[in-house]
């Protein structure tokens, strides 16, 4: 009887723990939804981020293990970030042929860089590819636009593979695999043209808009959304899995 009770109680003290986590970092939901909603197309709203987000947080304040080193609101931020982030993916707001037309511009990076043993450049892709600059540098926009979370994707600080090493639960195994496609995938961005490694410096370690981006740069925002998506299409080419490194 007096497991029993024990157990009772200390399964209500969790409860009330939990509890306590998650009125505490409720305002932590909302400054990573509005933060991760500024970065996204305007079809993802605020308001979905963080409902994903308390559900994410709810998790974390429930399996949440303070031995194993990382503090509450480091463990927290991964998990609720990591929801948010599933529940955009499950939404697939980015149209079947934005999907297939970054594919092909990869292929086409591939074709052009492996021919010519070096950088390909706009004008090459676009030929490559048998369209005009113009529509070349549009096909650019739409990807930047609605595959923002690529780069996150494959390792940026808001990414599953940063996630992963920084996740006290995560497989011994796992983490080694999380650490050596990081390693891979900083190669492929120190390999980048200089301009496109500094966007992705400014977008995804300082944090700047294309706006901003553009002010530093001296270039329009447009641009700056073209060179983040040849950015992208270029880092997919390189880790294609035919060319990653072994």
């Amino acid at each position: 009887m007096g497991v029993i009770v024990g157990a009772a109680l200390y399964t209500e003290t969790r409860s009330n723990e939990c509890d306590d986590m998650v009125v505490r970092y409720a305002p932590l939901v909302k400054r990573i939804a509005y933060h991760l909603a500024g970065r996204l197309p305007k079809s993802v709203q605020p308001a979905d981020l963080i409902q994903a987000g308390m559900i994410g947080l709810l998790e974390a304040a429930r399996h949440y293990d303070a031995t194993q080193g990382a503090s509450f609101e480091t463990y927290a931020g991964i998990r609720i970030r990591g929801a948010m982030l599933d529940e955009v993916r499950r939404g697939d707001w980015a149209p079947r042929s934005v999907h297939r037309r970054a594919r092909e511009i990869a292929e086409a990076v591939n074709r052009v860089e492996s021919a010519k043993g070096g950088e390909a450049r706009d004008s090459e892709i676009a030929q490559a590819l048998g369209v005009s600059l113009d529509e070349y540098h549009q096909a650019l926009q739409d990807v930047s636009g609605h595959r923002v979370l690529s780069f996150e994707e494959i390792g940026g600080d808001d990414g599953s593979i940063a996630d992963d090493l920084k996740d006290p639960t995560l497989d011994p195994q796992e983490g080694t695999q999380a650490r050596e496609l990081k390693r891979e995938i900083a190669a492929a961005i120190e390999e980048l043209p200089e301009r496109e490694r500094l966007v992705l410096a400014l977008y995804y370690d300082e944090e700047l808009n294309l706006k901003e981006i553009g002010e530093v740069l001296g270039v329009s925002e447009s641009r700056v959304c073209q060179i983040h998506g040849q950015a992208l299409v270029r880092l997919r080419a390189r880790l294609a899995p035919g060319k990653r490194r072994r």
